[in-house]
C-alpha cells in the first residue's frame, strides 16, 4: 500500500471526529499499517507534551496511541490555546509563537511565520512529512468544512484538502437529529472544486436498527451521489481526550461519574472545581476509572459539603480562576477545609493559585496578586513556557508526568510532593497525568481516604494504560465492524473518485 491520507470532516464541533479518526488509526494499525494523525490545527486547553518537549493537543497524542506510534509536533503543528480578552496562544510546531485576536488569527493575508499562507505551508510540509513515513495519515479537520466566513484562510479543513489532495469524508452527529439535512447542506454550501473531495459519509451515534434508515441512507445517496460508509452504534464512555472542557459549563448541575461498585466498604467522592479556561482536565480520568471513586464536577461551596478531595485543576487563566473562586464562595471553602484538615489537590494553575502570591505580567498581566495562602509557594510567570515530562517518586511509588506551564514556583516550605510540596492536608503540583501511574495512585487514595476517615480500599488490579487500549481497541472495532472497510481503504489508497456530482448552489 502506497502512502495515503483521508481527511475526516464532520456536520459540526463534537460530530465525533476526533474517535472516529483514533478508530481508523486503530482499525489500520491491527491490519500491520504505518499510519499516523494530523490535525493541521487544533483549538484545544487540553493538551499534552511529547518526549522531545514539543506541546500538542491531548487529542492527537490519544490518535497516536490508537495508531501505535509515538506522538510528535508533525502530527498538530498548529495548537492554539484560549485565553482571555479573546485571545488564543499559538503553538507553533510544539512551541509558543505569539498571542493574536481570533479576528487577527483568522484574517487573511500578512507576513512572518503565522499569516496564513506560512501556516498552510507549515502544516502541508508537516503532512508530506508523515506521508513519506507512513503508509496512511488519517486527518482531522475542524468544526465545520461549511463555516463559508472562514473558508479564505482555511488550513484545516477543505483547505488542507485542496492543498494535500485528500478524500474527504464527513461525520454526522445523528443524535442530535437532522444528519441528513446536515450532510446535504454541508456539501452543497462548498464550492465545485471542494465538493469534488467529499467522497461519502459517516452516521454517528445512531441508537437502534440501523435497518431502519436505509431509506434514508438511499435517498441522500440518490440526492448527492454519495454513499454512507457506515452507521456507527453509540456508545457509551467513548469521550477519551476530549479537545477542551468548555462544554462543562455546569450552572448549578453536577457532572458525576458512574463507577464500579467499591473494592471495599465504602466509595471515595472527588469533586473537581470547572474553573475558567480549565486545562488538562483528563488529569481525572484515571480517577473515574478506580472502582468506587465517585469524580463529579462541582461549581457550589455547598456541592463540597461531602467531598472527600477537592481537586483545583490546570487553567489557561490562574488569576482570572482565583478570582472565579472568591466571587463564587469557593476559595473561602477551599480555607474552611485545609482548616479542618480535608484534603485539597491543586494541578498546574490549580496549585498555583493555592500558593502564598502569584507575580503575573505574561499571562493576565495583573502584576502581584495574593493567592490562597494554603501551601507556602510563591508563583512568578516568565515568558518562556515549561514543557517538560519529569519522572520521580512519592509515596514510595514511581511517577511520571508532563508539565505546560510559565509560572515558576519557589516552593519556601512543606513537604515535597512531585517537584512541588504538601502543607498539612493540602497538596500542589505542577505534573499533570500522574494520577495515570497505577502504584502513586492507589498509594495517594489510601492517604486520602485516611485522612478523610473513609474505610475505602484501592482495587489491586486498575491499570489505567490497559484501560485505555481497551478503549481504542473498541474503537477500532466499530470501525471494523460498521463501516465499509473496502471502501475507506480505496479513499486512503486512490483518493476521492472522479466524477462526483456538484450540488448547488455552492460557493464561491
Amino acid at each position: 500500500m502506497s502512502a495515503g491520507g483521508l481527511l475526516v470532516a464532520g456536520t459540526a464541533s463534537d460530530a465525533g471526529k476526533s474517535v472516529i479518526t483514533a478508530g481508523i488509526c486503530r482499525w489500520l494499525a491491527r491490519k500491520g499499517l504505518r499510519v499516523a494523525p494530523f490535525k493541521a490545527q487544533n483549538m484545544s486547553l487540553n493538551s499534552f507534551v511529547t518526549r522531545d518537549g514539543a506541546e500538542i493537543g491531548r487529542a492527537q497524542a490519544m490518535q497516536a496511541a490508537a495508531a501505535r506510534t509515538e506522538p510528535s509536533a508533525l502530527m498538530n503543528p498548529v495548537l492554539l490555546k484560549p485565553g482571555g480578552e479573546r485571545r488564543s496562544q499559538v503553538v507553533l510546531l510544539g512551541r509558543p509563537a505569539g498571542e493574536l485576536s481570533a479576528r487577527g488569527y483568522h484574517s487573511p493575508g500578512g507576513d512572518g511565520p503565522l499569516s496564513r499562507e506560512a501556516l498552510l505551508t507549515t502544516v502541508t510540509d508537516c503532512l508530506a512529512a508523515l506521508r513519506r513515513t507512513h503508509d496512511a495519515v488519517i486527518c482531522e479537520g475542524a468544526g465545520s468544512p461549511a463555516e463559508i466566513n472562514l473558508r479564505r484562510g482555511d488550513i484545516v479543513n477543505m483547505g488542507l484538502a485542496r492543498a494535500a489532495g485528500l478524500p474527504v469524508i464527513v461525520a454526522g452527529d445523528i443524535d442530535r437529529g437532522g444528519v441528513f439535512a446536515s450532510f446535504y447542506g454541508t456539501t452543497a454550501l462548498l464550492s465545485p472544486a471542494d465538493q469534488a473531495l467529499v467522497a461519502g459519509y459517516l452516521v454517528n451515534k445512531f441508537r437502534g436498527d440501523a435497518g431502519l434508515l436505509e431509506p434514508g441512507l438511499e435517498m441522500l445517496r440518490g440526492l448527492t451521489g454519495r454513499p454512507v460508509l457506515g452507521v456507527l452504534p453509540f456508545r457509551h464512555g467513548l469521550g477519551i481526550d476530549e479537545e477542551d472542557g468548555l462544554r462543562i459549563s455546569l450552572r448549578g448541575t453536577v457532572r458525576e461519574s458512574a463507577p464500579a461498585a467499591p473494592h471495599g466498604p465504602e466509595v471515595l467522592r472527588v469533586a473537581v472545581l470547572p474553573v475558567p479556561l480549565m486545562s488538562n482536565f483528563t488529569d481525572v480520568d484515571a480517577l473515574a476509572a478506580e472502582p468506587g471513586v465517585v469524580v463529579r464536577f462541582c461549581d457550589r461551596p455547598e456541592e463540597l459539603a461531602d467531598a472527600d478531595l477537592v481537586i483545583v485543576p490546570g487553567t489557561r487563566g490562574t488569576v482570572r480562576a482565583l478570582r472565579w473562586l472568591h466571587d463564587r464562595g469557593l476559595a473561602a471553602e477551599l480555607r474552611r477545609r485545609a482548616a479542618g484538615h480535608r484534603p485539597v489537590l491543586g494541578i498546574c494553575g490549580g496549585f498555583q493559585l493555592l500558593g502564598e502570591r502569584i507575580e503575573d505580567g505574561i499571562e493576565s498581566r495583573a502584576g502581584v496578586v495574593a493567592g490562597l495562602g494554603l501551601l507556602p509557594v510563591r508563583v512568578r510567570f516568565r515568558a518562556e513556557k515549561t514543557l517538560a515530562r519529569p519522572e520521580g517518586r512519592a509515596l514510595g511509588e514511581p511517577v511520571t508526568g508532563y508539565e505546560i506551564h510559565h509560572g515558576v514556583a519557589e516552593v519556601r516550605g512543606g513537604e515535597p510532593f512531585l517537584d512541588g510540596c504538601r502543607s498539612g492536608s493540602v497538596w500542589g503540583t505542577h505534573w499533570h497525568g500522574s494520577l495515570e501511574s497505577d502504584g502513586f495512585r492507589r498509594a495517594f487514595l489510601r492517604r486520602i481516604a485516611a485522612d478523610a476517615g473513609r474505610r475505602f480500599v484501592p482495587a489491586p488490579g486498575t491499570r489505567f494504560g490497559l484501560l485505555r487500549e481497551e478503549q481504542l481497541d473498541l474503537l477500532g472495532d466499530l470501525i471494523e465492524e460498521h463501516t465499509d472497510t473496502a471502501a475507506l481503504l480505496r479513499l486512503i489508497e486512490e483518493g476521492a473518485p472522479g466524477g462526483l456530482p456538484f450540488l448547488p448552489p455552492g460557493a464561491p
